[in-house]
């Protein structure tokens, strides 16, 4: 090879070597904190951050932790250190909390495109989907399901569930709980203690033992079974409706007050509540889209659909310590 090309070629690749460094360091990163099967390879996180890749010139980087409490529990330790720029995954049950803490800011994203359903006016945090708590059994295993939460509560069935101080799903049932019995809860959570196998800190850890065959019933939501129907074409797996009616969860996301990427956020945000985004969220993170007008799968018209138990957050968020010191004191043996 003539010396002359060869040292041409060789400093034609070493510019385009510097150019592709110069072209991904000028990227900008969002960081998200989430909660762990957000960003599971069967979760919304890898097809979420593909989409959103590709037209924001931007790396997204997902953090994952256990679970939507977690998610605040991580951003107020970490304070004016913390590296979100974006938290998602909180819920209804947690948005009072987190304002009042000062730790996220208003948004940018036009609330009418969301469902009239949701009734949503809160400008700080953005709806990306919602569902209902339920508790799933296998129809296999259990022929005959509890027909009213206060007839599992008395049951023997095993029961697994997740923890209020780390779970949302875990926060949902202790909302549940003390709406349907009021002043007699922590009667409840003792009988319910006698029969529950674990409480896990996050939702997926709960659901991974129950298909293990662990327990009759695990705690998650009325669109669960649609997972199984779709994915797994097996309707064996079905959400128990309850006569005292179900709680909502709303999740949420909202840029951290410490973040220096807010106009990268609110793209992100207004990314979530696009048809694109809302077409993904259902068959990966199964549950209801914000936004009116999204193709849903056959499955999602066999679910049930469960009378609503209304909260508000700032019920949750005034109640909230004195729930989780009943729930401890009726659980610690």
């Amino acid at each position: 090879m003539d010396s002359a090309f060869l040292r041409q070629s060789l400093l034609s690749i070493a510019i385009g070597t510097i150019a592709s460094q110069a072209i991904a360091a000028e990227k900008p990163t969002l960081t998200v904190y989430t909660y762990d099967s957000f960003v599971s390879e069967w979760g919304p996180g890898p097809q979420l951050k593909s989409a959103f890749e590709a037209n924001c010139g931007c790396e997204l980087e997902f953090v994952a932790v256990e679970d939507g409490v977690s998610i605040l529990n991580r951003a107020r330790i970490e304070g004016e250190n913390t590296k979100a720029d974006v938290l998602l995954g909180l819920d209804n049950g947690l948005i009072e909390e987190t304002a009042s803490l000062g730790l996220v800011q208003q948004h940018s994203v036009d609330n009418a495109q969301l469902t009239a359903d949701l009734g949503w006016d809160n400008t700080q945090f953005l709806p990306f989907d919602y569902g209902y708590f339920a508790f799933v059994y296998d129809s296999k295993k259990v022929t005959t399901p509890a027909k009213s939460l206060d007839e599992l509560i008395k049951s023997d069935a095993k029961v697994v569930y997740q923890d209020p101080r780390t779970s949302t799903p875990g926060q949902g049932l202790m909302t549940w709980l003390n709406k349907v019995y009021g002043d007699k809860t922590t009667d409840a959570w003792t009988q319910l203690n006698s029969h529950t196998v674990t409480v896990t800190k996050g939702w997926w850890e709960a659901y991974s033992l129950f298909l293990e065959g662990g327990a009759d019933y695990v705690l998650s939501y009325t669109t669960s079974p649609a997972y199984h129907i779709v994915a797994e074409e097996n309707d064996q797996y079905k959400a128990a409706e309850f006569s005292e009616g179900h709680v909502a969860q709303v999740e949420v996301a909202a840029i951290s007050s410490y973040s220096d990427q807010v106009a990268l956020a609110n793209q992100f945000l207004a990314f979530l509540v696009s048809k694109e985004a809302q077409a993904i969220l259902p068959v990966t993170n199964w549950m209801l889209p914000v936004i009116d007008g999204v193709e849903l799968p056959a499955a999602f018209s066999t679910l049930v659909t469960p009378k609503q138990i209304t909260a508000s957050p700032s019920e949750i968020a005034s109640a909230r310590a004195s729930w989780i010191r009943d729930w401890r004191n009726a659980t610690a043996n």
